[in-house]
């Protein structure tokens, strides 16, 4: 019998295969590797990643001063370092786990490496600077240079303080950053954090929303450079201790990388700000919007407009998206895209721009119509909830649903979503459309669209935040609720309709 290392020896199979893998990436850059993201959802997930003991300071409160920090950058590459900058008050000796999101058989995370033990002291809270920014200015207590074997995903660091006795409470944070990396992939997904800091109280309440001016003006700037408090942008949408440290990604966005990796996709990473060039996203056959994507630097606009004149498919799983521009700065010591504020209304001459720099301007910019992008655009009122409807039951993304004309999937719709599609982008479809509750009373239209792209690709927009809570529900995960509405989570047909947008995009055209 020939053995297979004897079958790779023969000059014409290895012929082949250096043909092949000349097709799958430049021969100077990262190869194509499909099977990456099954590999590691093999191997052995963690049992205990989430936080078991959490405090944050009061009732309405967002910090956990006993224990809080976070990281130098949005993002890294393998090979590059991250520094973790971590407060403990009163002093006490802490470790770092770290960990990568995932499937992982269900349980939705593996552990990569433990740091420390490290003695943690208090850190100071910054006095407000310009524009009321709170930029820390923290000492490091711990360097993690990424191994080159750690693919491309979210990972969130576990801050555990480590008590002297069994009389002290080892309470416990959370840092996020992104591993992204250069490979040619099928599925790039863009995590929204962007947003989750411009809604980031920390230490009290210092977002963009908390000026004295008022919540929409241009007057407040905030800093990458401060841990993520408790996910309180809105209490009733997810009031959930358990997420500090971690911004938006456990309720919004964890339940789409989970549904990704469970099913074998060709994902990878990236953060908001790794798309002010269209570079990296370049090499994907779809980029995905997640959750809630509202702030957007001009940068990242024209890259995605690239990116779709260029043939790769957009799907824009993510309500509220490209809402406002936010212009990426460096921070005081000159670290690149650590500060944003809200630089002015998208919308070109669309009617709610001009009435958002009529009566929150003036503005230092101003972005074009996201419409255009999108196919649907932010409307006025944004907040509500209600179903998604399905309105062309023929068309191809409903393929294998069953959906019938009308039908309703509970709850999807929210809390904020896009409407009112330009009528003159050639082959837009409204695919889903219905009526949302705002305060659970006033009635406003949401469309979901699709038009095709100009090299086979497509452009599909879901309408709202919560199309991941149609995918799972992995540990971790809290489903969100807003305007006396709410989704009820997985659901075969949002499953089935994503499957069907993914692998269109992955296919290609014909």
């Amino acid at each position: 019998m020939t053995s297979p290392d004897h079958v790779f020896r023969k000059p014409w199979v290895a012929c082949l295969l250096a043909l092949a893998c000349s097709q799958l990436a430049p021969a100077d850059g990262p190869k194509r590797d499909p099977a990456l993201i099954p590999r590691e959802n093999a191997r052995e997930g963690a049992r205990d990643w989430q936080l078991t003991r959490v405090r944050v300071d009061g009732i309405d409160g967002f910090r956990s001063p006993w224990i809080e920090g976070y990281a130098s950058k949005q993002s890294v590459k393998a090979g590059e370092s991250v520094d973790f900058l971590v407060s403990t008050d009163p002093p006490g000796r802490f470790t770092i786990e770290v960990f990568r999101m995932g499937y992982y058989g269900g349980r939705g995370a593996r552990l990569m490496r433990t740091l420390g033990p490290f003695e943690g002291k208090p850190q100071p809270t910054p006095k407000p600077g310009p524009k009321d920014i709170h930029e820390c200015r923290w000492e490091k207590s711990a360097t993690l240079t990424i191994p080159g074997d750690w693919p491309s995903g979210v990972y969130l660091g576990r801050l555990s303080l480590r008590p002297p006795d069994e009389n002290s409470a080892p309470w416990q944070s959370y840092v996020v950053f992104v591993v992204r990396d250069d490979r040619p992939v099928d599925v790039l997904v863009q995590v929204s954090d962007n947003t989750w800091q411009a809604y980031n109280r920390w230490p009290t309440h210092y977002s963009v929303y908390t000026h004295p001016k008022g919540v929409q003006g241009p007057w407040a700037a905030v800093s990458f450079d401060r841990p993520y408090g408790r996910e309180a942008q809105f209490r009733g949408v997810v009031d959930d201790p358990l997420t500090v440290g971690s911004g938006e990604f456990l309720p919004f966005e964890f339940p789409l990388a989970y549904f990704l990796e469970q099913h074998g996709y060709d994902v990878a990473y990236c953060s908001n700000s790794d798309m002010v060039t269209p570079d990296r996203a370049l090499k994907a056959k779809a980029w995905i919007s997640v959750g809630h994507d509202e702030y957007w630097d001009r940068r990242q606009y024209d890259s995605v407009v690239r990116l779709r004149d260029s043939g790769v498919s957009l799907l824009f799983l993510s309500g509220n998206s490209v809402c406002w521009v936010a212009p990426l700065t460096p921070s005081s010591d000159g670290q690149p895209a650590r500060v944003m504020f809200r630089g002015g209304p998208y919308g070109g001459s669309y009617k709610y721009a001009e009435r958002r720099e009529r009566e929150h301007g003036p503005f230092p910019e101003r972005g074009p119509d996201e419409g255009y992008l999108m196919g649907a655009r932010n409307v006025e009122p944004v907040n509500g909830g209600g179903d998604w409807v399905c309105a062309r039951p023929e068309h191809w993304i409903f393929e294998g649903t069953g959906m019938a004309g009308g039908e309703h999937i509970p709850g999807l719709i929210g809390w904020e979503y896009h409407g009112d599609p330009p009528s003159d982008i050639p082959g837009l479809e409204v695919v889903g459309e219905g009526t949302a509750l705002v305060g659970g009373v006033t009635p406003q239209r949401w469309s979901s669209t699709i038009y095709p792209g100009p090299k086979g690709n497509f452009v599909f927009n879901a309408s709202t935040i919560f199309w991941a809570q149609g995918l799972s529900s992995p540990p971790g995960h809290t489903l969100p609720w807003t305007h006396w509405t709410r989704p009820h989570g997985p659901d075969d047909r949002v499953q089935r309709i994503t499957h069907n947008l993914l692998r269109r995009a992955i296919k290609g055209p014909g």
